[in-house]
């Protein structure tokens, strides 16, 4: 045994210097840019390129108006990835090989190749088989953004036959661009291709590991596929390796009931631990960035895999073995009943052993062979925040605290249903038309308690005598606790202004829908801070490019109009004096803002040399955000590893402007906290 635990540290020390991603890349002020410049390409390829997808943009306009109207219109961004990923890698310098002025070339071909169809109202690519890149337009910028299918050869578009569908979530590239990712989608089938089974690549706008922008990037590409192939939902897998493990373990545990199985492999699956393990960095955090941890780390909410079946994978020798590891410790802490199923591929660094693949693969088909449970007979969700707030048939509508541990224990029996919570004051039982579980009785309860650390409490009716059944076997139930502590059925919806699911904070939450950059017109109160905001406001829009591959919607303060306050988040920059619409909500927030000086609580900051940075419901529009002065927080020391992209703000945030934005900060934060459940200062 001695012997072969030495053989395997010799094994990891080698394998140890190409995975980790370097010292330099700990130095927060020797950041090197992400993604990294291009090469040159010769000019002549250049202009010929330039002409073609110039042509290409010019028919995409032209069709705009001709397909109007028309279903053959909702295909149309299948044509605009062809031309986005041309266009940007010569505008922005982003070829990284030789070669890829060739794929350049093939990609416009088969844009035109594609419009010519469309303007014939025909789809060919929909019935084809094989590799097919495909497209959609996001809510949440007006963007293209691509994503790949893998079809069986046994498809046939018209057959009355609900497919397995599995995602394949990609690893870190830091040279993915759109025109890389396309050509990946045309030329690689990936790592698994089961038998039957349509599997779709997203790209998860760009390198993310599927968070933020790019969680809903995945979402959104899911919603295409299941809109133009006929896909079993109780048989949706999702699989990843590397970066793609990482996000494969978020997904998986963040939306766990969604999914018939999950297969992450290598990756990371919490912030601290990986990158001192990983990295080497010891992390030195604010104490909201630690709480913000609890967004995406999976190993705080690993028991949520109780109703996702999940076979893990690792590299024996490989050093990001220890995501499952910590996903393993977590899964079964607590006398959990669960334990984590962790097929590790012999004497193999950061791939797929073929003996372990061939393992993995048999799970996972003798899972999807069973489908997804729809209706499970006992339910478990934790979560610390309402933007992850379902499992199955069970709602998490109101938290007692948000990024405090918070979950919800629901089964049912014959009897009526028993729920246990902890930190949770209000929730909802969700059955759709037919899916009410048969053994409960025709005469049922909903007995309640809470669950305190250490102490037994009583179960407690949470309903005047009993429900009866409805006649289609659906049922959608809320409860509330009272102020007395008791539990009862909830009122009708409340509109008083409270933390609710998607309007819960932090700053990043609001670039996970529609948003539109809000530019001031007017003079800044102050010099120091109307300079500050223009140049964060010119820094997001350059770096949401970058990161998130989108261009950022940017209208002037007079000139958004109803429809906009209506349907996106607005992101305000400037100060109450340059910026209309910030004078109009400013007065509304909990935190002031004058001329001279910014309030919160009992902090207060001279207005001449700091700028507030905050979310908040917008008073034009509660149900949306308006946020002061933010994009995205995490900054270009984080782009070096994804593990290190999670939330750096919280709710809210006075910066000091005495201080220079940096490569991890707007500025030195003398301040920061979350607003409380209403909403209101802490």
């Amino acid at each position: 045994m001695l012997s072969r635990a030495l053989a395997l540290l010799f094994l990891l020390s080698l394998a140890t210097p190409l995975k980790a991603d370097g010292a330099a890349d700990n130095l927060a002020d020797q950041v090197r840019p992400i993604p990294p410049p291009g090469i040159p390409i010769p000019g002549d390829q250049r202009a010929a390129l330039t002409a073609e997808a110039a042509r290409l943009a010019t028919a995409i306009e032209s069709a705009k108006g001709s397909l109007s109207g028309k279903p053959a219109l909702a295909y149309l961004p299948d044509v605009q990835i062809f031309h986005k990923a041309v266009d940007w890698a010569l505008r922005y310098d982003e070829f990284y090989e030789a070669n890829q002025t060739a794929w350049a070339t093939e990609q416009l071909h088969e844009g035109f190749f594609r419009l010519d169809a469309l303007l014939q109202g025909k789809t060919p690519w929909l019935e084809k088989t094989g590799l097919i890149p495909r497209g959609y337009l996001s809510k949440i910028d007006g963007s293209v953004q691509p994503f790949g299918l893998v079809v069986p050869p046994s498809f046939q578009a018209d057959l009355p036959y609900h497919w397995r569908l599995d995602t394949w979530f990609h690893g870190r590239g830091e040279k993915l661009s759109e025109l890389d990712f396309i050509h990946q989608r045309m030329t690689q089938p990936g790592e698994f291709t089961p038998q039957d089974a349509i599997v779709l690549h997203p790209y998860g706008r760009y390198c993310n590991g599927q968070r933020f922008a790019g969680e809903t990037d995945f979402f959104e590409a899911l919603e295409v596929v299941k809109r133009d192939y006929r896909i079993d939902e109780d048989r949706i897998i999702v699989r990843g390796f590397s970066l793609g493990g990482a996000a494969c373990w978020h997904i998986a545990t963040h939306h766990a009931s969604q999914w018939c199985a999950a297969n992450p492999g290598a990756g990371f699956s919490e912030t601290e631990e990986f990158l001192n393990f990983f990295q080497g960095e010891k992390l030195q955090p604010y104490p909201w960035e630690r709480q913000l941890w609890n967004l995406y780390d999976s190993t705080a909410v690993a028991r949520n895999l109780m109703n996702c079946p999940t076979v893990a994978y690792s590299g024996e020798i490989d050093k990001q073995k220890q995501a499952a590891d910590a996903m393993a410790r977590m899964v079964g802490a607590n006398d959990s009943g669960l334990s984590l199923r962790h097929i590790i591929g012999a004497k193999t660094a950061h791939s797929y052993e073929k003996e372990a693949k061939t393992v993995v693969a048999d799970a996972i088909d003798r899972i999807a062979s069973n489908g997804r449970r729809q209706v499970p007979r006992e339910v478990y969700w934790e979560t610390y925040t309402l933007k992850t707030n379902r499992n199955a048939w069970i709602e998490i509508d109101a938290l007692g605290e948000h990024w405090q541990p918070a979950s919800i224990r629901g089964s049912f029996s014959k009897a009526g249903f028993l729920i246990e919570v902890r930190n949770v004051r209000a929730f909802t039982l969700i059955f759709d038309s037919g899916t009410f579980p048969e053994e409960v009785g025709r005469f049922f309860g909903v007995d309640v308690r809470e669950a305190a650390p250490g102490e037994e409490t009583g179960y407690e009716s949470a309903i005047e005598g009993e429900v009866s059944i409805p006649s289609d076997r659906s049922m959608r139930m809320s409860f509330a606790r009272q102020a007395d502590g008791k539990w009862s059925v909830a009122a009708g919806k409340s509109d008083a202004l409270e933390k609710t699911h998607d309007l819960q904070g932090p700053i990043d939450d609001a670039f996970m829908n529609s948003f539109i950059f809000v530019r001031p017109t007017g003079k800044a109160a102050n010099e120091k801070a109307g300079t500050w905001a223009a140049s964060e406001m010119e820094r997001a829009i350059r770096e949401w490019r970058r990161q998130f591959r989108g261009d950022v919607r940017v209208k002037d303060d007079t000139a958004v109009t109803e429809d906009d306050i209506r349907s996106s988040n607005l992101i305000l920059w400037g100060d109450p004096s340059s910026n209309a619409l910030m004078a109009q909500v400013a007065p509304k927030l909990p935190i002031r803002w004058s001329g001279d000086k910014i309030e919160a609580g009992s902090h207060s900051f001279s207005s001449s040399d700091h700028a507030l940075i905050c979310i908040y419901p917008n008073p034009l529009n509660p149900g949306r955000y308006v946020v002061l002065n933010s994009s995205f927080t995490f900054r270009e020391y984080d782009y070096l590893n994804n593990a290190r992209q999670t939330p750096k703000l919280p709710d809210w945030a006075v910066v000091d402007l005495n201080t220079a934005p940096n490569s991890r900060y707007p500025g030195a934060i003398p301040t920061a906290g979350f607003f409380g459940e209403k909403w209101e200062l802490k």
